[in-house]
């Protein structure tokens, strides 16, 4: 007589699937492993089944494969953004998912202060140890100064693309809404002039009025004599550290203002937006000199007899402070 197979009950199947899923979705939002915050990150295009082997071997997950059934089954979706991300202590499957997820990237920024040479935009890149690669110095006034996002293994090189990118976009933008008042021919000429403008002011309320002073002279085909056209030759724009010499007041070459009419070969440094602005729409003025205030902007002048006695003034102000 055939023996009878033994049928389980439907109830313990029940509960068997019960417990699974319970099992399952337990898993998914009880805390996890994680000993302590890390920062995660995920490079471009990387998939679920990368993502998740890389978080068991960091500690954050128990089981790779459980954290991908799971994540398919409960998660929603699994569209990863790349980026680097902060997982808290004990962060459950479902929290690190939606992290992944999410918009709270760890912002890492590389500031370009207006100004900046583009040697000194070079070495500040180079100095971020967790950049890749290598770049040399770009073009003189081809980087627009900002802050920069940047993440953890990126070319040093797609950075500074970026900063190029802005400075092309920005230019075009203002190029086209100058005033009949510019002396700049052409957008490269404006670069040129911000330059100057950029270096001879560090007050912003003066960039106009620089601007304007220095289109006058162009106009009336005067010497510019900006002192940091004769610096740049010698040290790239970095700060010369010492009184310029004689000898460079004279020298003769692509940038020294002292010894050429109108505008040096080249900008002489990185201009921000509103110095570029400042040339294409320069401040109406007859000023065509200028002289430090003592207080870190300039008086300005239409004449030589007015300039002359500000300059006096400034030198009697320097003598009383012992600088002279």
């Amino acid at each position: 007589m055939a023996r009878r197979r033994k049928r389980f009950p439907g109830w313990a199947v029940v509960l068997v699937l019960v417990a699974f899923a319970a099992w399952i979705v337990g898993g998914w939002y009880s805390a996890g492993p994680l000993e302590k915050q890390l920062e995660f990150d995920v490079g471009e295009g990387k998939g679920l089944s990368a993502l998740a082997e890389d978080l068991q071997a960091q500690g954050a997950i128990d089981s790779a494969t459980l954290f991908k059934l799971r994540a398919h089954l409960l998660g929603g979706g699994t569209d990863i953004k790349a980026g680097s991300f902060l997982l808290p202590k004990g962060a459950s499957e479902d929290t690190i998912l939606e992290i992944l997820k999410g918009d709270k990237v760890i912002r890492r920024l590389v500031t370009i202060p207006e100004g900046m040479p583009s040697v000194m935009v070079a070495e500040r890149l180079m100095a971020i140890k967790d950049l890749a690669g290598t770049v040399s110095a770009p073009a003189e006034g081809t980087v627009l100064p900002d802050s920069y996002d940047w993440q953890k293994g990126e070319p040093r090189a797609a950075v500074l693309k970026r900063m190029q990118a802005a400075m092309d976009k920005t230019l075009a933008e203002l190029w086209a809404k100058r005033t009949a008042r510019t002396v700049a021919k052409t957008p490269q000429e404006a670069l040129v002039l911000a330059s100057i403008v950029e270096k001879e002011t560090g007050k912003p309320e003066e960039r106009r009025m620089v601007a304007g002073l220095y289109s006058n002279r162009l106009r009336q085909r005067m010497l510019l004599q900006a002192d940091p056209t004769i610096i740049y030759p010698i040290t790239k724009g970095k700060p010369l550290g010492r009184r310029i010499l004689q000898s460079e007041i004279q020298a003769v070459n692509g940038y020294n203002t002292y010894t050429m009419v109108g505008l040096p070969i080249g900008p002489i440094t990185n201009p921000g937006r509103d110095s570029i602005a400042a040339v294409l729409n320069p401040a109406e003025t007859d000023a065509l000199f200028m002289v430090a205030d003592g207080s870190g902007g300039h008086v300005f002048a239409g004449t030589l007899a007015e300039h002359n006695a500000n300059v006096a003034r400034w030198f009697a102000l320097r003598k009383a402070r012992g600088e002279m």
